[in-house]
């Protein structure tokens, strides 16, 4: 598996990624739960939703190619979220990965987050994929299907089972909201709960 996997049009690559382990260090946590974003409106997937939807800037340039990239953002000034460059070199698309289960190295995640009530809580909601990993901002560009570096993604088979994968409107957003690029696995617990932006219009 390499990554151009996930050179695809966006919804397909963050299908791809869901049942992927990510690891940082000695930590390793499987995907549960993410959210596909496009780029801006020269690009072949316009999503004012996206951090690329206004076009390339310093703090996005990554989201542009080429794919299997890390880029990471502080939500609220205070939580980092996690998100995987997808498609064409050239072509901004990201996943953020917005929920996953620990596998391993649940002693240092439990360090990392002891609010968490359970195990099925260390990584659900963005923000607590970023703590429970300790990934910070300074990951930024890290090259995640390079064998020899700290954050890794590792892609499984392919999820083809019907029911086995379920979608919805993004999390959070005001624009583009209705948007069913949140893809998640239904039998999973870690999976975060949907909140619909205040600022969004009403469900179409």
């Amino acid at each position: 598996m390499s990554a151009e996997d996930l050179a695809g049009e966006p919804l397909a690559a963050a299908r791809r990624l869901l049942g992927a382990t990510l690891w940082s260090g000695p930590v390793g946590m499987r995907i549960v739960e993410v959210e596909a974003y496009g780029g801006d409106p020269a690009g072949p997937w316009p999503d004012p939703a996206a951090h690329s939807g206004r076009g390339r800037t310093p703090r996005n340039a990554v989201m542009f190619g080429p794919p299997g990239v890390l880029y990471v953002y502080l939500s609220y000034g205070m939580h980092t979220c996690v998100n995987v460059t997808t498609g064409p070199d050239g072509i901004a698309s990201a996943v953020l990965i917005r929920a996953g289960e620990i596998i391993a190295g649940q002693d240092e995640v439990r360090a990392r987050r002891p609010a968490a009530r359970t195990p099925a809580a260390f990584a659900r909601g963005p923000g607590n994929v970023g703590s429970a990993l300790g990934i910070v901002l300074a990951d930024y560009g890290t090259r995640l299907f390079d064998p020899t570096s700290p954050i890794r993604v590792e892609l499984g088979p392919s999820i083809t089972a019907r029911g086995a994968v379920a979608a919805g409107p993004r999390v959070g957003v005001s624009l583009a909201a209705d948007r069913p690029w949140r893809l998640w696995l239904p039998d999973s617990a870690a999976v975060s709960a949907y909140r619909r932006s205040p600022r969004a219009d009403r469900p179409a």
